[in-house]
């Protein structure tokens, strides 16, 4: 007893010494150059809109020259200044020639977000090699090449920050996304090192941990096994309010995240639950995460090929779900997901 009340004095102690401390002035976005990869749609261009009507100059990366002129454009009627850079992460000279050409567009380098994915489900059955490699290319190697190539230019700030959106999948394998799964588990590890080792520069990194969000990314996630099927379950998660955040609440969320320099960001009260109940207590969830998994659909063998959520609609082709996913289709709308 007497020990628990020294613990708890102690505790207590350092809570009041915290909130004594002297608190930094807020990392001001205004001028600030913020790089954000996979920012032509999504997520990522929702990221560059809160960050651009906060004054900040933004830099945008993605693979496809139409994606990034139509959210350049998109940017332009918000009176946004942003400059885009054709970019495939996945490759570590094309990341350095973006953050090269960001610092002679802007003449500097603030705020790196790390925000490209892609998003692939099917059973494992159904998945290769290559379906994990792709995943690792662009969610790891895809997070690393371009933090890698930023550092010099980041340590030459007072301070300056990295932020890393990760998911709540890399907190817990999901059954049917696995390799997807697998490469947010690296992101967050690397993320969670940074964090530590940059500190000293004053560079703050931080991770964001988002659960589904209504961005309209099912339309362009790839599905193998049966994809109708996948494609619904799918699809009906991430665009109901029950289980999705608003891509604009989640943005804001992130931005705000990075200007107090936060360690960790968990977006949607769902996905902090499951992620805090697996973390201490596996053996209550892994049972949970069998029955989902018997829920989902069953492996098809000739259902190895990739189909975009375009395609599996178009082969599901069903009216209800189609008004189910009205949330969806509006965030893809307004997000650049269609094309």
């Amino acid at each position: 007893m007497k020990t628990s009340r020294t613990l708890a004095l102690l505790a207590g102690g350092a809570g009041l010494a915290w909130t004594l401390l002297p608190k930094r002035a807020p990392f001001r976005l205004a001028g600030k150059t913020v790089v954000i990869t996979g920012g032509s749609r999504g997520l990522g261009l929702q990221l560059a809109r809160e960050f651009g009507s906060r004054g900040a100059k933004v830099v945008i990366c993605a693979r496809d020259l139409s994606e990034l002129e139509r959210a350049v454009n998109d940017l332009a009627t918000r009176g946004i200044s942003a400059h885009s850079v054709q970019c495939d992460v996945s490759d570590r000279e094309q990341c350095g020639q973006l953050i090269e050409e960001a610092v002679r567009l802007t003449g500097a380098l603030d705020v790196l977000v790390n925000n490209a994915g892609i998003i692939q489900v099917g059973p494992i059955a159904a998945m290769g090699i290559a379906d994990f490699e792709e995943a690792m290319a662009t969610m790891f190697w895809g997070t690393l090449y371009p933090t890698l190539a930023a550092l010099p230019h980041l340590r030459k700030n007072a301070e300056s920050r990295i932020v890393n959106v990760t998911s709540v999948g890399g907190k817990m394998a999901v059954p049917h996304l696995i390799p997807y799964c697998c490469a947010k588990f690296a992101a967050v590890a690397l993320s969670r090192g940074l964090r530590a080792e940059l500190a000293p520069c004053g560079i703050k990194v931080t991770t964001v941990v988002p659960g589904l969000m209504r961005t309209g990314s099912h339309l362009n996630a790839h599905f193998k096994g049966d994809h109708a099927k996948e494609y619904a379950w799918f699809s009906f998660s991430a665009a109901t309010p029950l289980f999705s955040i608003d891509a604009t609440r989640a943005a804001r969320a992130i931005v705000h995240a990075a200007i107090h320099g936060d360690a960790e960001k968990t977006l949607s009260i769902p996905a902090d639950l499951a992620a805090r109940l697996n973390g201490a207590l596996p053996e209550l969830t892994a049972p949970l995460f069998d029955a989902v998994n018997r829920m989902l659909p069953a492996s098809r063998a000739t259902g190895s090929e990739k189909r975009s959520g375009k395609e599996a609609s178009e082969m599901l082709n069903s009216r209800l779900l189609e008004m189910a996913n009205v949330f969806g289709t509006r965030a893809a709308e307004s997000l650049n997901q269609f094309g």
